[in-house]
């Protein structure tokens, strides 16, 4: 038994690092910060910078005495003048965070059979492969997202908001906004503690061997 918790260190090290990614991951999805637009000329438009993200639309703008005012467009789920990549963006962030989600409640249960002792001992696979490739998964939903929005910032692609917004179709410049930073990392962390999860191997001592009978 000792043998077996010893060999499970490295999944609770795993544990830790799914559940700052997964918190990381939720973290990215809920900030605004994934394109950063900047005006140039302030007079043809109603702001100099803005920032568009998943959920909503923020816009910074001077105001008389110098300070920055900031405005907030929130839009739904299903709103269709938004872009397909902002969709399907949505879309894998969420699969993510549910793919983790489930990945944490796949390991707590491993490792609360492995330090109760009542793993199973004659089990042929991996008990954290589950845990694992949720991970996994959860990574590469992430990793796809953060390049899509690179690609889109890359290629200064436009979004036709409502007029209401008072937004143009498209900006003088834009770049890749904090938020990709915190994604990469989730991305990064969530991979990370899905190859801990799988590299778990039975130590050789805690192996049944059958019993061969005498005859």
């Amino acid at each position: 038994m000792p043998l077996l918790i010893g060999s499970a260190n490295r999944q609770v090290v795993g544990f830790a690092v799914a559940t700052i990614g997964w918190i990381l991951d939720t973290t990215a999805m809920g900030l605004v910060e994934w394109r950063v637009w900047y005006m140039d000329n302030t007079s043809l438009s109603s702001f100099d910078v803005a920032c568009v993200g998943m959920w909503r639309l923020c816009v910074f703008h001077h105001t008389s005495n110098n300070s920055r005012a900031s405005t907030c467009h929130h839009y739904r789920y299903h709103e269709t003048y938004l872009p397909l990549d902002i969709h399907v963006l949505q879309n894998l962030l969420l699969l993510a965070s549910i793919l983790g989600l489930w990945g944490k409640a796949s390991i707590i249960f491993v490792l609360r059979n492995v330090y109760m002792g009542i793993l199973q001992k004659n089990a042929t696979c991996n008990p954290f492969v589950t845990s694992g490739i949720l991970n996994i998964a959860a990574g590469i939903c992430i990793s796809i997202a953060v390049f899509w929005n690179y690609h889109s910032v890359m290629n200064e692609e436009g979004i036709v908001f409502p007029p209401s917004f008072n937004i143009p179709f498209k900006p003088d410049t834009q770049r890749i906004g904090s938020a990709v930073l915190v994604a990469c990392l989730a991305g990064f962390m969530m991979l990370l503690s899905g190859l801990f999860f799988l590299s778990y191997k039975f130590p050789l001592d805690s192996q049944v061997h059958p019993e061969v009978s005498e005859m």
